[in-house]
């Protein structure tokens, strides 16, 4: 809630540059039309300076944008100089985009109409060059990419709607609304894209795929678009690819103690099959490549089958499935064998056909990693088996299974303290009550668990994201298993006997490591 004291005070803007995730809190046209501005975040509350604190419509507005953002707030007062000034810090991002927008819509019709005349996309004429170039709607794109790099975003969604075009940022592996444009502009940024990534500008009607390079707050960036036809128009889907994001070490990843000796013991083995299982979004790739990037890539040959490539990684002979032209992944596979690999990477699983092929690598000395689609790491046995692998075949062939998802990480500075009730014990308590003791004694105490806060420079609470996992081994009892009665249940039986911890129980040591908040266990 706001402050009540009729003394508003003057607020010191001595420093005027307020942070992009501060910014974030007040949308700029609210800012503009109430003139008001968000100053900062200082233990939890949303500083906000006022031109007119007195306004009560304005308070009424900085009410729902609390509620909304679930943060107080504290008014301050501030001239119309001092508005004025941190206000341009608006001006960077979609202050850009404004403007851009501003210049376009005028002649948006005219410039599209030049691009689908000339076709640029394979035209080379400077003239015809300088109209893409100098087109507004060029700004808009490249403002859009600039907000996603410098927001540590991982995708972008453009998105027609009925009346207008919203862009929406995942940051963190949640999807935020952060711009919006008025309909006249989408076809033409569509068509920017597309000129950008080589698809066909009139075909509109199928999906179509594309990436893209381009050099971003000094850095070359790599971009995967997807466009796909919807009831209101083609939406854009972009994946950033940053380079600096692929070189991550097993402790970057989460990666400790059981989990962490079990990888390590699979990635060193001369051959076997290394499986990852989760949901898409779950990480595995990156795994994958933290994997690939760790093993000697000068005295071995590897060589990896991908859809997409996402990142290029030294010392590997990288190749993208192309399904249109029957390149899948065991037609893809099946070269690949001819190509005297050591170490093999299959990017899916999709079917017994792959599956088989990849176990028959396994078998004949090869090293292969790929990815399956599961719940958790126990269903892999049983889904290998639903895809036709013979059970007699799985043990000799499978090193290793790991499953994993992504958590957010705490921040520092902005994490709060919560108490530890009896409640939350007794759920830990028997979370690992079968679990033997000799493993159980092991696991760190439950002295404090923490929730995000927020700070000036982490207003959300949390930055970036971090593995949990739960990973088992091949042996000889297991081996016996899957030949007699390969049900998750007894599987699983044994794995815990074993020492064998889920995700979730993995998700409770780092929260009570203090890495991660309390409520991202029962998200799991």
């Amino acid at each position: 809630m706001p402050a009540t004291n009729p003394q508003i005070p003057y607020a010191d803007i001595s420093n005027a540059k307020v942070p992009l995730e501060v910014l974030r809190f007040i949308p700029e046209d609210s800012a503009s039309f109430y003139r008001f501005v968000p100053l900062a975040v200082r233990d939890g509350i949303l500083e906000v300076g006022m031109v007119d604190p007195y306004n009560s419509e304005a308070k009424d507005v900085l009410q729902f944008i609390s509620t909304n953002n679930n943060i107080p707030f504290k008014i301050y007062r501030i001239s119309e100089e001092d508005f004025d000034k941190i206000f341009k810090e608006y001006q960077g991002v979609s202050g850009a985009v404004d403007k851009a927008v501003g210049e376009f819509v005028a002649d948006a019709e005219e410039d599209l109409k030049q691009i689908k005349k000339k076709q640029e996309i394979i035209s080379h004429k400077k003239d015809e060059t300088i109209i893409v170039e100098d087109a507004p709607v060029t700004k808009i794109v490249s403002v859009i990419l600039q907000y996603a790099i410098s927001g540590n975003s991982s995708d972008i969604h453009i998105e027609p709607e009925r009346d207008k075009i919203r862009v929406r940022y995942r940051v963190d592996g949640v999807l935020h609304t952060t711009l919006s444009f008025t309909r006249s502009v989408h076809e033409a940024i569509v068509a920017r894209i597309k000129i950008l990534t080589n698809m066909k500008l009139d075909e509109k009607r199928k999906p179509q795929d594309g990436r893209f390079s381009a050099n971003v707050e000094g850095r070359k960036i790599d971009f995967r678009v997807s466009v796909l036809p919807t009831y209101f128009g083609e939406k854009v889907a972009i994946r950033i690819l940053d380079p600096e994001k692929k070189n991550i070490t097993f402790d970057m990843l989460g990666l400790a103690g059981f989990n962490l000796a079990a990888v390590q013991r699979a990635i060193t083995k001369p051959y076997g099959m290394v499986l990852l299982t989760g949901p898409t979004g779950s990480g595995k790739s990156t795994t994958v490549y933290s994997m690939l990037s760790s093993l000697d890539r000068e005295s071995n040959n590897v060589v990896s089958l991908e859809d997409p490539i996402e990142y290029d990684i030294e010392g590997v002979n990288q190749s993208q499935v192309q399904p249109e032209i029957d390149y899948t992944f065991a037609n893809g596979l099946r070269s690949i064998l001819r190509q005297d690999p050591d170490i093999i990477m299959v990017g899916e699983i999709r079917d017994s056909e792959t599956a088989k092929l990849a176990v028959q690598a396994a078998l004949t000395g090869h090293l292969v990693f790929s990815t399956l689609h599961t719940n958790n790491s126990i269903g892999v046995i049983p889904r290998l088996i639903d895809m036709g692998i013979e059970p007699y075949l799985i043990p000799p062939a499978l090193t290793m299974v790991m499953a994993q998802r992504l958590v957010p990480v705490l921040c520092a500075d902005a994490k709060e303290e919560i108490k530890i009730d009896e409640s939350l014990k007794m759920m830990v308590e028997k979370e690992f009550a079968d679990l033997p003791e000799e493993f159980r004694s092991k696991i760190p105490a439950l002295k404090q668990v923490y929730r995000p806060g927020k700070s000036t420079s982490c207003p959300t609470g949390t930055r970036g994201r971090i593995g949990v996992f739960e990973t088992y081994e091949m042996d000889s009892e297991l081996e016996h298993l899957i030949l007699t009665s390969p049900g998750e249940s007894k599987i699983y039986e044994y794995l815990r006997r074993k020492g064998f911890m889920t995700m979730k129980e993995d998700a409770m040591i780092k929260a009570a490591q203090g890495i991660i908040s309390f409520d991202e266990v029962n998200r799991l």
